[in-house]
This record gives structure tokens, C-alpha cells and sequence, in this order.
């Protein structure tokens, strides 16, 4: 099992552009530590007559047959809103 030492946790807290004090650094190194403890317990789980699953849950195609059909004029599209404008939805502006 890894072991987090003090420039361990420096050095990802600087990847992750955290400036933390050293007491932050103290609480993150045993938090850090405790969440590799708990998932080193994944390594004790004997696997060796489960078949490997890449999907936990068994995919089927989620798409629909693509059928063409008639589109709303653009009256209709707009009928439903007081936003438009020269045949056009209006929205607000952006900077």
C-alpha cells in the first residue's frame, strides 16, 4: 500500500494549484491515507473465477431509427414565444 509523506501531498496540492497551510497539509496526508486504506481492501477480494466485466449493466442501442418527417414552419416554431424578432427567437444578448 502507498504511503503519503508530507512532499507527496505538496507536490499534488501544486497540481491542483491548492495553496494549503501546513496544517491543511496534515489533515489532507491523513485523508489521503485513509481513502488509499480503504481501497486497498479492493486487492483482498479474491477474483480469480469472476470474468472480467468492462459494463456493469448490459448496453443495448439507446438510438431510434432515424425517420424523416415534417418539421414545423418557422410561423409555427415561433408562434409560442413573444421573443422574436425579423423571424427570428431573440434572446439576450451576450458579451
Amino acid at each position: 500500500m502507498i504511503k503519503l509523506d508530507t512532499e507527496l501531498v505538496k507536490n499534488i496540492a501544486k497540481v491542483a494549484r491548492l495553496n494549503l497551510t501546513d496544517l491543511e497539509i496534515g489533515k489532507f496526508k491523513k485523508d489521503l491515507n485513509d481513502v488509499i486504506e480503504a481501497f486497498s481492501k479492493i486487492e483482498e477480494v479474491n477474483t480469480d473465477n469472476v470474468e472480467m466485466s468492462i459494463q456493469p449493466v448490459k448496453l443495448g442501442t439507446a438510438l431510434r431509427e432515424d425517420v424523416p418527417k415534417k418539421c414545423l414552419t418557422q410561423e409555427q416554431a415561433l408562434s409560442q414565444t413573444k421573443n422574436k424578432q425579423g423571424g427570428y427567437f431573440v434572446g439576450p444578448k451576450s458579451i
